[in-house]
């Protein structure tokens, strides 16, 4: 996805990408790379929760991809 919570401001999107499997070694989704706990929590967060959420997202794709 290409959402950007540093730039883009109204509705945070969710990560989701229908790819839901929680990967046992690092705890994270393999499709959005959220936490269980993200995820369980996204349905109720505000959006300041969602950005920071994207924010750590953001970071967990440059280490996977690094």
């Amino acid at each position: 996805m290409d959402y950007d919570p540093h730039k883009d401001k109204g509705r945070v999107p969710s990560p989701c990408i229908s790819i839901c499997r929680m990967n046992p070694q690092n705890g994270l989704c393999e499709g959005c790379f959220r936490t269980i706990d993200e995820i369980v929590a996204w349905g109720s967060a505000d959006d300041d929760y969602k950005r920071a959420v994207w924010v750590e997202i953001r970071k967990r794709e440059q280490a996977a991809f690094e």
